[in-house]
């Protein structure tokens, strides 16, 4: 995800056209202002692969072709300080930024990007490998 490699690959993401990130079909909103994803991006190669093989894109996935799409915190547990020492807080999927003052208190297991510049597409708008 850092380095944006392809989910299944592992090789760049990067297109001439942009970066392709897929989401689930009720997972996403694109008609938002802001759309976030803890998914890692997929190469040219394998979007219809990772559409058609996970269950969680039910084989019709909404297709972000992304021309931005900088790191914009994590998702995991918080954790706090009690009087039996150190405890995990019930965590949500609500994205933490980065530089928000309680990361220090966050064990993080997802990064997450903030897609700008993109255009939704579907997969037969994506050129041939």
């Amino acid at each position: 995800m850092q380095q944006l490699r392809c989910q299944v690959c592992a090789h760049s993401a990067r297109t001439r056209h942009g970066i392709i990130f897929l989401a689930g079909p009720d997972e996403a909103r694109p008609q938002e202002a802001v759309v976030r994803t803890a998914q890692p991006p997929v190469c040219l190669r394998h979007a219809r692969t990772a559409a058609e093989q996970c269950p969680h894109l039910d084989g019709r996935p909404t297709v972000f072709l992304a021309q931005s799409a900088p790191l914009y915190g994590v998702i995991g547990t918080p954790y706090q300080y009690s009087d039996d020492g150190l405890q995990a807080i019930s965590a949500t999927d609500e994205a933490l930024p980065y530089g928000h003052p309680d990361l220090r208190w966050f064990l993080a297991s997802q990064m997450v990007r903030r897609l700008r510049a993109y255009t939704v597409i579907t997969l037969d708008d994506l050129p041939d490998p």
